[in-house]
Protein backbone atom coordinates (compact mmCIF):
# COMPACT_ATOMS: atom_id res chain seq x y z
CA UNK A 1 0.00 0.00 0.00
CA UNK A 2 1.01 3.68 -0.62
CA UNK A 3 3.88 4.30 2.12
CA UNK A 4 2.32 7.98 2.97
CA UNK A 5 -1.16 7.08 3.29
CA UNK A 6 -2.54 4.51 5.37
CA UNK A 7 -4.74 1.66 4.07
CA UNK A 8 -8.58 2.07 4.66
CA UNK A 9 -8.74 -1.60 5.38
CA UNK A 10 -6.43 -1.21 8.32
CA UNK A 11 -7.62 2.53 9.02
CA UNK A 12 -10.84 1.66 9.50
CA UNK A 13 -10.43 -1.55 11.74
CA UNK A 14 -7.78 0.53 13.94
CA UNK A 15 -10.73 3.07 14.30
CA UNK A 16 -13.23 0.15 15.04
CA UNK A 17 -15.70 1.83 13.17
CA UNK A 18 -17.24 -1.51 11.97
CA UNK A 19 -17.27 -4.52 12.93
CA UNK A 20 -15.62 -6.30 9.73
CA UNK A 21 -17.13 -9.41 7.84
CA UNK A 22 -16.35 -11.16 4.78
CA UNK A 23 -18.27 -8.38 2.73
CA UNK A 24 -16.65 -5.52 4.33
CA UNK A 25 -12.85 -6.65 3.95
CA UNK A 26 -13.98 -7.99 -0.23
CA UNK A 27 -14.67 -4.49 -0.18
CA UNK A 28 -12.31 -2.51 1.36
CA UNK A 29 -9.73 -4.63 -0.81
CA UNK A 30 -10.97 -3.89 -3.81
CA UNK A 31 -11.33 0.23 -2.22
CA UNK A 32 -7.25 0.33 -1.13
CA UNK A 33 -6.36 -2.03 -4.31
CA UNK A 34 -8.05 0.87 -6.57
CA UNK A 35 -6.49 3.44 -4.70
CA UNK A 36 -3.12 2.42 -5.06
CA UNK A 37 -4.03 2.00 -9.03
CA UNK A 38 -4.68 5.60 -9.22
CA UNK A 39 -1.86 6.19 -7.80
CA UNK A 40 0.95 4.35 -9.61
CA UNK A 41 -0.71 4.81 -13.04
CA UNK A 42 -0.20 8.86 -12.36
CA UNK A 43 3.18 9.34 -11.27
CA UNK A 44 2.55 13.14 -10.78
CA UNK A 45 -0.37 13.34 -8.32
CA UNK A 46 1.51 10.69 -6.39
CA UNK A 47 4.04 13.25 -6.19
CA UNK A 48 1.11 15.71 -5.72
CA UNK A 49 0.04 13.68 -2.82
CA UNK A 50 3.59 13.71 -0.94
CA UNK A 51 4.55 9.80 -2.52
CA UNK A 52 7.63 10.47 -4.14
CA UNK A 53 8.12 6.55 -5.19
CA UNK A 54 7.76 7.76 -8.82
CA UNK A 55 8.96 11.01 -8.58
CA UNK A 56 11.28 10.84 -11.67
CA UNK A 57 8.37 9.86 -14.03
CA UNK A 58 5.36 10.89 -16.28
CA UNK A 59 1.99 9.16 -16.54
CA UNK A 60 1.56 7.25 -19.55
CA UNK A 61 -0.59 8.78 -21.92
CA UNK A 62 -0.51 6.10 -24.90
CA UNK A 63 -3.95 5.15 -26.34
CA UNK A 64 -3.00 1.83 -25.63
CA UNK A 65 -2.43 2.40 -21.75
CA UNK A 66 -5.89 4.48 -22.21
CA UNK A 67 -7.75 1.50 -23.27
CA UNK A 68 -5.92 -1.29 -20.83
CA UNK A 69 -7.01 1.11 -17.68
CA UNK A 70 -10.44 1.59 -18.93
CA UNK A 71 -10.81 -1.64 -18.90
CA UNK A 72 -9.77 -2.41 -15.37
CA UNK A 73 -12.19 0.44 -14.26
CA UNK A 74 -15.09 -1.43 -16.43
CA UNK A 75 -14.14 -4.83 -14.55
CA UNK A 76 -13.62 -2.91 -11.05
CA UNK A 77 -16.98 -1.85 -11.69
CA UNK A 78 -18.87 -5.42 -12.04
CA UNK A 79 -16.68 -6.34 -8.73
CA UNK A 80 -18.14 -3.35 -6.99
CA UNK A 81 -22.00 -4.44 -8.33
CA UNK A 82 -21.24 -7.85 -7.15
CA UNK A 83 -20.84 -6.63 -3.58
CA UNK A 84 -23.44 -7.47 -1.16
CA UNK A 85 -24.01 -3.99 0.37
CA UNK A 86 -26.40 -5.85 2.90
CA UNK A 87 -23.87 -7.37 4.59
CA UNK A 88 -21.36 -4.53 4.78
CA UNK A 89 -21.28 -1.76 7.47
CA UNK A 90 -23.43 1.30 7.68
CA UNK A 91 -20.02 3.58 7.17
CA UNK A 92 -19.52 0.75 4.04
CA UNK A 93 -23.22 1.35 2.46
CA UNK A 94 -22.20 4.78 2.10
CA UNK A 95 -18.52 4.00 0.60
CA UNK A 96 -19.66 1.60 -1.47
CA UNK A 97 -22.73 3.79 -2.88
CA UNK A 98 -19.91 6.21 -3.38
CA UNK A 99 -17.54 4.28 -5.20
CA UNK A 100 -20.24 2.90 -7.27
CA UNK A 101 -21.25 6.24 -8.08
CA UNK A 102 -17.39 6.72 -9.05
CA UNK A 103 -16.94 4.02 -11.33
CA UNK A 104 -20.25 4.50 -12.80
CA UNK A 105 -19.58 7.62 -13.83
CA UNK A 106 -16.58 7.44 -14.89
CA UNK A 107 -17.43 4.20 -17.44
CA UNK A 108 -19.79 6.19 -18.56
CA UNK A 109 -17.56 8.86 -19.92
CA UNK A 110 -15.67 5.96 -21.99
CA UNK A 111 -17.56 6.78 -25.02
CA UNK A 112 -15.95 10.56 -25.79
CA UNK A 113 -13.08 10.94 -26.55
CA UNK A 114 -12.25 13.77 -23.54
CA UNK A 115 -8.59 12.22 -23.71
CA UNK A 116 -7.44 13.92 -27.53
CA UNK A 117 -8.23 17.03 -26.61
CA UNK A 118 -4.60 17.43 -24.99
CA UNK A 119 -4.05 21.03 -24.83
CA UNK A 120 -5.43 23.90 -23.28
CA UNK A 121 -4.69 27.58 -22.59
CA UNK A 122 -4.74 27.39 -18.54
CA UNK A 123 -2.02 25.23 -18.34
CA UNK A 124 -0.55 21.74 -19.85
CA UNK A 125 2.63 20.55 -21.61
CA UNK A 126 3.26 23.90 -22.78
CA UNK A 127 3.53 24.93 -19.17
CA UNK A 128 4.94 22.11 -17.54
CA UNK A 129 7.21 23.78 -15.70
CA UNK A 130 4.59 24.71 -13.29
CA UNK A 131 4.44 21.46 -12.13
CA UNK A 132 7.07 22.87 -9.82
CA UNK A 133 4.50 24.58 -7.99
CA UNK A 134 2.48 21.37 -6.63
CA UNK A 135 6.06 19.57 -5.72
CA UNK A 136 8.40 19.63 -2.44
CA UNK A 137 11.94 20.38 -2.83
CA UNK A 138 13.39 19.76 0.40
CA UNK A 139 16.04 17.63 -0.32
CA UNK A 140 18.95 16.92 -2.62
CA UNK A 141 17.19 13.91 -3.82
CA UNK A 142 13.61 16.09 -4.90
CA UNK A 143 15.85 17.96 -7.05
CA UNK A 144 17.88 15.70 -8.67
CA UNK A 145 14.15 13.47 -9.15
CA UNK A 146 12.99 16.93 -10.58
CA UNK A 147 16.02 16.57 -13.22
CA UNK A 148 15.72 13.28 -14.00
CA UNK A 149 12.01 13.84 -14.87
CA UNK A 150 12.92 16.42 -17.40
CA UNK A 151 15.51 14.21 -18.83
CA UNK A 152 12.04 11.90 -19.86
CA UNK A 153 10.30 15.17 -20.77
CA UNK A 154 10.90 14.78 -24.72
CA UNK A 155 8.66 11.28 -24.54
CA UNK A 156 5.75 12.99 -22.21
CA UNK A 157 5.55 15.49 -24.76
CA UNK A 158 6.07 13.11 -28.11
CA UNK A 159 2.97 11.43 -26.62
CA UNK A 160 0.85 14.41 -26.36
CA UNK A 161 1.98 15.11 -30.18
CA UNK A 162 0.54 11.81 -30.69
CA UNK A 163 -2.34 11.73 -29.12
CA UNK A 164 -2.87 15.12 -31.06
CA UNK A 165 -2.88 13.59 -34.31
CA UNK A 166 -5.20 10.86 -33.66
CA UNK A 167 -7.54 14.18 -32.76
CA UNK A 168 -6.89 15.42 -36.55
CA UNK A 169 -7.71 12.19 -37.55
CA UNK A 170 -10.69 11.71 -35.66
CA UNK A 171 -11.98 15.10 -35.59
CA UNK A 172 -11.31 15.96 -32.26
CA UNK A 173 -9.73 19.17 -32.21
CA UNK A 174 -9.30 22.22 -29.62
CA UNK A 175 -10.90 25.74 -30.65
CA UNK A 176 -8.28 27.28 -32.59
CA UNK A 177 -8.84 30.78 -30.72
CA UNK A 178 -7.96 28.96 -27.91
CA UNK A 179 -4.98 27.47 -29.33
CA UNK A 180 -3.62 30.75 -30.56
CA UNK A 181 -3.03 31.22 -27.29
CA UNK A 182 -1.45 27.76 -26.69
CA UNK A 183 0.90 28.82 -29.53
CA UNK A 184 1.87 31.91 -27.64
CA UNK A 185 2.69 29.92 -24.65
CA UNK A 186 4.85 27.81 -26.26
CA UNK A 187 7.25 30.55 -27.33
CA UNK A 188 7.87 31.28 -23.81
CA UNK A 189 10.00 27.85 -23.95
CA UNK A 190 12.53 28.58 -26.88
CA UNK A 191 14.92 30.56 -24.97
CA UNK A 192 18.56 30.85 -26.16
CA UNK A 193 19.90 30.29 -22.58
CA UNK A 194 18.85 27.71 -19.82
CA UNK A 195 19.40 29.96 -17.72
CA UNK A 196 15.94 31.98 -18.69
CA UNK A 197 14.11 29.08 -19.11
CA UNK A 198 10.79 28.55 -16.86
CA UNK A 199 12.17 25.03 -15.74
CA UNK A 200 15.23 26.95 -14.17
CA UNK A 201 13.41 28.81 -11.94
CA UNK A 202 13.40 26.14 -8.83
CA UNK A 203 16.84 25.73 -9.23
CA UNK A 204 17.79 29.56 -8.59
CA UNK A 205 17.09 29.64 -4.97
CA UNK A 206 18.18 26.16 -3.77
CA UNK A 207 18.56 25.98 -0.12
CA UNK A 208 21.65 26.71 1.47
CA UNK A 209 20.93 23.25 3.61
CA UNK A 210 21.26 20.94 0.68
CA UNK A 211 24.28 19.85 -0.58
CA UNK A 212 26.49 19.84 -3.95
CA UNK A 213 23.82 22.83 -5.31
CA UNK A 214 26.22 24.31 -7.94
CA UNK A 215 26.45 20.48 -9.29
CA UNK A 216 22.94 20.22 -8.90
CA UNK A 217 22.31 23.83 -10.67
CA UNK A 218 25.30 22.21 -13.78
CA UNK A 219 23.30 19.35 -14.16
CA UNK A 220 19.87 20.66 -14.93
CA UNK A 221 21.29 23.58 -16.96
CA UNK A 222 22.47 20.23 -19.02
CA UNK A 223 19.21 18.71 -19.25
CA UNK A 224 17.51 21.99 -20.00
CA UNK A 225 19.44 22.92 -22.78
CA UNK A 226 19.82 19.14 -24.31
CA UNK A 227 16.60 17.93 -23.26
CA UNK A 228 14.22 20.32 -22.44
CA UNK A 229 14.24 23.14 -25.08
CA UNK A 230 14.71 20.77 -28.29
CA UNK A 231 11.71 18.98 -27.40
CA UNK A 232 9.97 22.24 -27.05
CA UNK A 233 11.30 23.48 -29.99
CA UNK A 234 9.84 19.88 -31.69
CA UNK A 235 6.64 20.50 -30.15
CA UNK A 236 6.55 23.97 -31.55
CA UNK A 237 6.85 22.97 -35.41
CA UNK A 238 4.42 20.16 -35.07
CA UNK A 239 1.81 22.54 -33.29
CA UNK A 240 2.23 25.58 -35.88
CA UNK A 241 2.68 23.63 -38.86
CA UNK A 242 -0.04 20.79 -38.24
CA UNK A 243 -2.01 21.11 -35.03
CA UNK A 244 -2.97 24.71 -35.10
CA UNK A 245 -4.13 25.15 -39.08
CA UNK A 246 -6.29 21.93 -38.14
CA UNK A 247 -8.13 22.84 -35.34
CA UNK A 248 -11.51 24.09 -35.53
CA UNK A 249 -13.14 27.26 -36.18
CA UNK A 250 -16.07 26.11 -34.86
CA UNK A 251 -16.16 26.30 -30.46
CA UNK A 252 -18.75 24.19 -28.66
CA UNK A 253 -18.56 20.58 -27.81
CA UNK A 254 -21.60 19.77 -29.73
CA UNK A 255 -20.30 20.88 -32.53
CA UNK A 256 -17.49 17.75 -31.92
CA UNK A 257 -18.78 13.88 -32.68
CA UNK A 258 -21.38 12.86 -30.55
CA UNK A 259 -21.18 16.67 -29.12
CA UNK A 260 -24.70 16.48 -27.74
CA UNK A 261 -24.21 13.33 -25.72
CA UNK A 262 -21.01 14.17 -24.19
CA UNK A 263 -21.94 17.80 -23.01
CA UNK A 264 -25.46 16.32 -21.74
CA UNK A 265 -22.72 14.08 -19.92
CA UNK A 266 -20.65 16.57 -18.48
CA UNK A 267 -23.22 18.92 -17.43
CA UNK A 268 -24.38 15.41 -15.00
CA UNK A 269 -21.05 14.93 -13.89
CA UNK A 270 -20.04 18.11 -12.76
CA UNK A 271 -23.47 18.74 -11.42
CA UNK A 272 -23.97 15.22 -10.23
CA UNK A 273 -27.52 15.78 -11.00
CA UNK A 274 -29.79 14.32 -13.87
CA UNK A 275 -30.12 18.44 -14.86
CA UNK A 276 -29.99 18.79 -18.93
CA UNK A 277 -28.66 21.67 -20.14
CA UNK A 278 -31.62 23.14 -21.39
CA UNK A 279 -32.97 23.51 -18.03
CA UNK A 280 -29.05 24.76 -16.30
CA UNK A 281 -29.73 27.60 -18.90
CA UNK A 282 -33.03 28.80 -17.73
CA UNK A 283 -32.12 28.66 -14.39
CA UNK A 284 -29.36 30.47 -15.28
CA UNK A 285 -31.33 33.05 -16.58
CA UNK A 286 -33.80 33.11 -13.57
CA UNK A 287 -30.86 33.99 -11.19
CA UNK A 288 -29.31 36.64 -13.52
CA UNK A 289 -32.59 37.99 -13.09
CA UNK A 290 -32.95 37.83 -9.55
CA UNK A 291 -28.73 39.33 -8.83
CA UNK A 292 -29.96 42.40 -11.21
CA UNK A 293 -32.53 43.20 -9.32
CA UNK A 294 -30.76 43.21 -6.27
CA UNK A 295 -27.76 45.05 -7.91
CA UNK A 296 -30.02 47.69 -8.67
CA UNK A 297 -31.12 48.30 -5.10
CA UNK A 298 -27.13 49.08 -4.29
CA UNK A 299 -27.18 51.40 -7.64
CA UNK A 300 -29.95 53.62 -6.20
CA UNK A 301 -28.60 53.13 -2.73
CA UNK A 302 -24.88 55.26 -3.90
CA UNK A 303 -27.12 57.87 -6.22
CA UNK A 304 -25.97 56.97 -9.13
CA UNK A 305 -27.78 58.68 -11.91
CA UNK A 306 -26.65 57.08 -14.64
CA UNK A 307 -27.99 53.59 -16.58
CA UNK A 308 -26.86 50.13 -15.27
CA UNK A 309 -24.26 49.66 -18.13
CA UNK A 310 -22.61 53.06 -17.32
CA UNK A 311 -22.56 52.12 -13.65
CA UNK A 312 -20.80 49.00 -14.72
CA UNK A 313 -18.19 50.87 -17.09
CA UNK A 314 -17.62 53.42 -13.90
CA UNK A 315 -16.54 50.66 -12.11
CA UNK A 316 -14.27 48.93 -14.71
CA UNK A 317 -12.30 51.97 -15.84
CA UNK A 318 -12.51 54.21 -12.11
CA UNK A 319 -8.77 54.51 -10.91
CA UNK A 320 -10.39 54.22 -7.51
CA UNK A 321 -10.98 51.30 -7.46
CA UNK A 322 -7.87 49.68 -8.63
CA UNK A 323 -4.16 49.07 -7.59
CA UNK A 324 -1.26 50.71 -9.40
CA UNK A 325 1.33 47.65 -8.96
CA UNK A 326 0.90 44.09 -8.58
CA UNK A 327 2.94 44.17 -4.83
CA UNK A 328 0.05 46.80 -3.42
CA UNK A 329 -2.86 44.47 -4.91
CA UNK A 330 -0.74 41.60 -3.04
CA UNK A 331 -0.27 42.83 -0.19
CA UNK A 332 -4.34 43.82 0.14
CA UNK A 333 -4.98 39.98 -0.37
CA UNK A 334 -2.59 39.24 2.40
CA UNK A 335 -4.12 41.63 4.70
CA UNK A 336 -7.88 40.70 3.66
CA UNK A 337 -6.81 37.00 4.23
CA UNK A 338 -5.12 37.55 7.46
CA UNK A 339 -8.62 39.37 8.65
CA UNK A 340 -10.64 36.76 7.23
CA UNK A 341 -9.45 33.96 9.54
CA UNK A 342 -10.46 35.07 13.14
CA UNK A 343 -14.17 35.70 11.50
CA UNK A 344 -14.92 31.97 10.74
CA UNK A 345 -14.47 30.53 14.67
CA UNK A 346 -18.46 31.98 15.68
CA UNK A 347 -19.62 29.75 12.09
CA UNK A 348 -17.92 26.22 12.21
CA UNK A 349 -17.71 23.85 14.83
CA UNK A 350 -14.67 22.15 13.76
CA UNK A 351 -11.39 24.08 11.59
CA UNK A 352 -8.94 22.37 9.86
CA UNK A 353 -5.54 22.11 11.38
CA UNK A 354 -3.48 22.36 7.84
CA UNK A 355 -2.61 26.26 7.47
CA UNK A 356 -2.91 28.13 3.82
CA UNK A 357 -0.60 30.89 2.34
CA UNK A 358 -0.69 32.95 -0.42
CA UNK A 359 1.05 33.26 -3.85
CA UNK A 360 0.86 34.78 -7.26
CA UNK A 361 0.16 32.74 -10.17
CA UNK A 362 2.96 32.13 -12.41
CA UNK A 363 3.84 35.32 -14.62
CA UNK A 364 3.64 32.92 -17.47
CA UNK A 365 0.41 31.53 -17.19
CA UNK A 366 -1.20 34.75 -15.78
CA UNK A 367 -2.20 36.55 -18.80
CA UNK A 368 -4.37 33.51 -19.87
CA UNK A 369 -5.86 32.58 -16.48
CA UNK A 370 -8.25 33.76 -14.19
CA UNK A 371 -8.36 35.62 -11.35
CA UNK A 372 -7.59 33.15 -8.41
CA UNK A 373 -7.86 29.49 -8.01
CA UNK A 374 -6.17 27.35 -4.78
CA UNK A 375 -4.01 24.40 -4.41
CA UNK A 376 -4.69 21.87 -1.34
CA UNK A 377 -2.30 21.07 0.77
CA UNK A 378 -0.34 17.70 0.21
CA UNK A 379 -1.49 14.38 1.57
CA UNK A 380 1.81 14.01 3.63
CA UNK A 381 1.48 17.21 5.45
CA UNK A 382 4.70 18.47 3.65
CA UNK A 383 2.84 21.75 1.77
CA UNK A 384 0.22 24.15 2.64
CA UNK A 385 -2.94 24.45 0.93
CA UNK A 386 -2.43 27.58 -1.54
CA UNK A 387 -4.78 30.47 -2.51
CA UNK A 388 -2.87 31.65 -6.00
CA UNK A 389 -3.81 34.92 -7.26
CA UNK A 390 -3.74 37.02 -10.49
CA UNK A 391 -0.69 40.02 -10.55
CA UNK A 392 -1.20 40.21 -14.48
CA UNK A 393 -2.69 43.95 -15.48
CA UNK A 394 -3.78 45.01 -11.42
CA UNK A 395 -5.34 48.08 -13.64
CA UNK A 396 -8.28 45.58 -14.51
CA UNK A 397 -8.10 43.49 -11.02
CA UNK A 398 -10.75 45.61 -8.67
CA UNK A 399 -10.39 46.37 -5.14
CA UNK A 400 -13.87 45.59 -4.21
CA UNK A 401 -13.50 41.73 -5.52
CA UNK A 402 -10.58 41.08 -2.68
CA UNK A 403 -12.89 40.26 -0.13
CA UNK A 404 -15.83 37.98 -2.08
CA UNK A 405 -12.82 36.50 -3.68
CA UNK A 406 -10.82 35.58 -0.41
CA UNK A 407 -13.69 33.85 1.09
CA UNK A 408 -14.06 31.61 -1.69
CA UNK A 409 -10.72 30.40 -2.27
CA UNK A 410 -9.48 30.91 1.13
CA UNK A 411 -11.56 30.36 4.35
CA UNK A 412 -14.35 30.04 4.74
CA UNK A 413 -14.11 28.32 1.43
CA UNK A 414 -11.93 26.17 -0.39
CA UNK A 415 -9.15 25.40 2.33
CA UNK A 416 -11.19 25.16 4.82
CA UNK A 417 -13.75 22.50 3.08
CA UNK A 418 -11.02 20.27 1.51
CA UNK A 419 -8.29 20.57 4.52
CA UNK A 420 -10.91 19.44 7.07
CA UNK A 421 -12.01 16.73 4.41
CA UNK A 422 -8.20 15.55 3.98
CA UNK A 423 -8.38 15.59 8.22
CA UNK A 424 -11.54 13.12 8.80
CA UNK A 425 -10.15 9.92 10.23
CA UNK A 426 -12.18 7.46 9.51
CA UNK A 427 -13.24 7.44 5.90
CA UNK A 428 -11.68 5.89 2.92
CA UNK A 429 -8.62 7.98 0.45
CA UNK A 430 -10.88 8.45 -2.15
CA UNK A 431 -13.52 10.34 -0.03
CA UNK A 432 -10.57 12.30 1.49
CA UNK A 433 -8.60 13.38 -1.53
CA UNK A 434 -11.28 13.57 -4.53
CA UNK A 435 -14.83 15.30 -4.60
CA UNK A 436 -17.36 16.20 -6.52
CA UNK A 437 -17.36 19.31 -8.42
CA UNK A 438 -20.71 20.73 -7.30
CA UNK A 439 -19.96 20.15 -3.57
CA UNK A 440 -16.69 21.75 -4.33
CA UNK A 441 -17.58 24.62 -5.93
CA UNK A 442 -20.70 24.77 -4.51
CA UNK A 443 -19.23 25.51 -1.10
CA UNK A 444 -17.01 28.09 -2.50
CA UNK A 445 -19.93 30.12 -3.78
CA UNK A 446 -21.70 29.53 -0.84
CA UNK A 447 -19.03 30.88 1.52
CA UNK A 448 -19.59 34.30 -0.35
CA UNK A 449 -22.48 34.63 1.15
CA UNK A 450 -21.13 33.83 4.70
CA UNK A 451 -19.40 37.28 3.61
CA UNK A 452 -22.36 39.06 5.32
CA UNK A 453 -22.53 36.50 8.61
CA UNK A 454 -18.31 37.78 9.10
CA UNK A 455 -18.92 41.14 8.95
CA UNK A 456 -17.37 41.79 5.50
CA UNK A 457 -18.98 43.45 2.51
CA UNK A 458 -19.76 47.25 4.45
CA UNK A 459 -19.05 49.13 1.63
CA UNK A 460 -21.46 49.54 -0.75
CA UNK A 461 -19.00 49.04 -3.46
CA UNK A 462 -17.80 45.68 -1.73
CA UNK A 463 -21.18 44.81 -1.49
CA UNK A 464 -21.37 44.77 -5.16
CA UNK A 465 -18.63 43.04 -5.86
CA UNK A 466 -20.08 40.09 -4.17
CA UNK A 467 -23.54 40.42 -5.85
CA UNK A 468 -21.01 40.60 -8.51
CA UNK A 469 -19.19 37.48 -8.04
CA UNK A 470 -22.89 35.81 -7.51
CA UNK A 471 -23.91 37.10 -10.78
CA UNK A 472 -20.79 35.48 -12.75
CA UNK A 473 -21.57 32.05 -11.64
CA UNK A 474 -25.22 32.66 -12.95
CA UNK A 475 -23.73 34.37 -15.87
CA UNK A 476 -21.61 31.17 -16.27
CA UNK A 477 -24.64 28.56 -16.56
CA UNK A 478 -25.91 30.76 -19.25
CA UNK A 479 -22.96 31.31 -21.20
CA UNK A 480 -21.86 27.72 -20.98
CA UNK A 481 -24.78 25.80 -21.96
CA UNK A 482 -25.14 28.30 -24.59
CA UNK A 483 -22.01 27.92 -26.06
CA UNK A 484 -21.68 23.83 -25.72
CA UNK A 485 -25.56 22.87 -26.37
CA UNK A 486 -27.30 26.15 -27.73
CA UNK A 487 -24.92 27.52 -30.46
CA UNK A 488 -23.97 30.71 -29.31
CA UNK A 489 -20.82 32.25 -30.93
CA UNK A 490 -18.04 33.19 -28.25
CA UNK A 491 -18.84 37.13 -28.91
CA UNK A 492 -22.30 36.76 -27.73
CA UNK A 493 -21.09 34.87 -24.70
CA UNK A 494 -18.77 37.92 -23.81
CA UNK A 495 -21.70 40.32 -24.86
CA UNK A 496 -24.12 38.72 -22.47
CA UNK A 497 -20.87 39.01 -19.92
CA UNK A 498 -20.45 42.22 -20.06
CA UNK A 499 -23.95 43.51 -20.11
CA UNK A 500 -24.57 41.92 -16.43
CA UNK A 501 -21.32 41.61 -14.85
CA UNK A 502 -19.05 44.68 -13.29
CA UNK A 503 -15.76 42.07 -14.22
CA UNK A 504 -13.74 43.90 -16.14
CA UNK A 505 -13.35 43.01 -19.92
CA UNK A 506 -9.74 40.79 -19.91
CA UNK A 507 -11.65 38.98 -16.86
CA UNK A 508 -14.38 38.24 -19.06
CA UNK A 509 -12.63 36.81 -22.19
CA UNK A 510 -10.09 34.72 -20.01
CA UNK A 511 -13.37 33.50 -18.27
CA UNK A 512 -15.21 32.62 -21.44
CA UNK A 513 -12.12 30.60 -22.88
CA UNK A 514 -11.62 28.79 -19.58
CA UNK A 515 -15.49 27.67 -19.99
CA UNK A 516 -14.52 26.61 -23.56
CA UNK A 517 -11.91 24.63 -23.01
CA UNK A 518 -13.36 22.97 -19.50
CA UNK A 519 -17.08 22.93 -21.03
CA UNK A 520 -19.30 21.71 -18.22
CA UNK A 521 -17.20 22.41 -14.92
CA UNK A 522 -18.78 26.38 -14.83
CA UNK A 523 -22.39 24.84 -14.23
CA UNK A 524 -21.25 23.34 -10.79
CA UNK A 525 -21.32 26.82 -8.97
CA UNK A 526 -24.69 27.64 -8.93
CA UNK A 527 -25.95 24.34 -8.84
CA UNK A 528 -24.31 23.66 -6.29
CA UNK A 529 -24.62 26.92 -4.40
CA UNK A 530 -28.64 26.86 -5.05
CA UNK A 531 -28.65 23.47 -3.61
CA UNK A 532 -26.95 23.81 -0.53
CA UNK A 533 -28.61 27.39 0.02
CA UNK A 534 -31.89 25.28 -0.54
CA UNK A 535 -30.97 23.01 2.48
CA UNK A 536 -30.07 25.72 4.75
CA UNK A 537 -33.42 27.24 4.36
CA UNK A 538 -35.07 24.04 5.21
CA UNK A 539 -33.35 23.29 8.09
CA UNK A 540 -34.06 27.00 9.42
CA UNK A 541 -37.84 26.81 9.04
CA UNK A 542 -37.94 23.22 10.14
CA UNK A 543 -36.01 23.79 13.31
CA UNK A 544 -36.85 26.99 14.09
CA UNK A 545 -34.70 27.93 17.43
CA UNK A 546 -33.20 24.66 17.67
CA UNK A 547 -31.26 25.60 14.22
CA UNK A 548 -27.43 25.99 14.98
CA UNK A 549 -25.39 27.38 11.65
CA UNK A 550 -22.43 25.45 13.67
CA UNK A 551 -24.24 22.47 13.81
CA UNK A 552 -25.38 22.99 9.91
CA UNK A 553 -22.22 23.59 8.85
CA UNK A 554 -20.50 20.28 10.32
CA UNK A 555 -23.23 18.04 8.16
CA UNK A 556 -22.49 19.62 5.08
CA UNK A 557 -18.69 19.59 6.11
CA UNK A 558 -18.56 16.77 8.05
CA UNK A 559 -18.00 13.56 5.44
CA UNK A 560 -16.40 15.17 3.17
CA UNK A 561 -17.41 16.20 -0.62
CA UNK A 562 -20.65 14.07 -1.68
CA UNK A 563 -23.01 14.37 -4.45
CA UNK A 564 -26.07 16.48 -4.06
CA UNK A 565 -28.35 14.35 -3.36
CA UNK A 566 -26.87 12.41 -1.01
CA UNK A 567 -25.72 15.73 0.68
CA UNK A 568 -29.46 16.56 0.86
CA UNK A 569 -30.02 13.08 2.17
CA UNK A 570 -27.34 13.77 5.49
CA UNK A 571 -29.29 16.84 6.23
CA UNK A 572 -32.77 15.52 5.78
CA UNK A 573 -31.22 13.19 8.41
CA UNK A 574 -29.68 16.25 10.60
CA UNK A 575 -33.35 17.98 10.59
CA UNK A 576 -35.16 14.13 11.78
CA UNK A 577 -32.41 13.93 14.58
CA UNK A 578 -33.34 17.09 16.18
CA UNK A 579 -37.10 17.88 15.74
Amino acid sequence: MNRLVISTLALLISFNSFSSSDEDIRFLEIVDSEWQRSIDENPLYASYMGDKSSNQDWPDLSEKSLRIRQKKTRDVLEKIKNIDTEKLSEENKLNHRLFLYNYERSVRGQQFDSHLLVFGQRGGIQLEHETAESLGFMSRQDYLDWIARLEKLPNYIEQHITLAKLGIERNVTAPKILMERVARQIELQLVDEPTDSPFFNVFETIPANIEDRSEIREKAIEVISEDVIPAYHKFRDFFIDEYLPASRTTIGVSDLPNGKAWYENLARYHTSTELMPDEIHQIGLSEVKRIRTEMNKIIERVGWEGTFDEFLNFLRTDPQFYFETGEELLQAYLATSKKLDPKIVPLFKVLPRMPYGIKPIPIESAPDTTTAYYMRPSADGSRAGYYYVNLYKPEVRPKYEIEVLSVHEAVPGHHLQIALAMEIENIPNFRKYSGYTAYVEGWGLYSESLGYDMGLYQDPYSEFGALTYDMWRAVRLVVDTGMHYKGWSREQAIEFFKENAAKTEQDIINEVDRYLIMPGQALAYKIGQLKIMELKKKSKESLGEKYDIKEFHHVILGEGALPLDILEEKVDQYIENNL
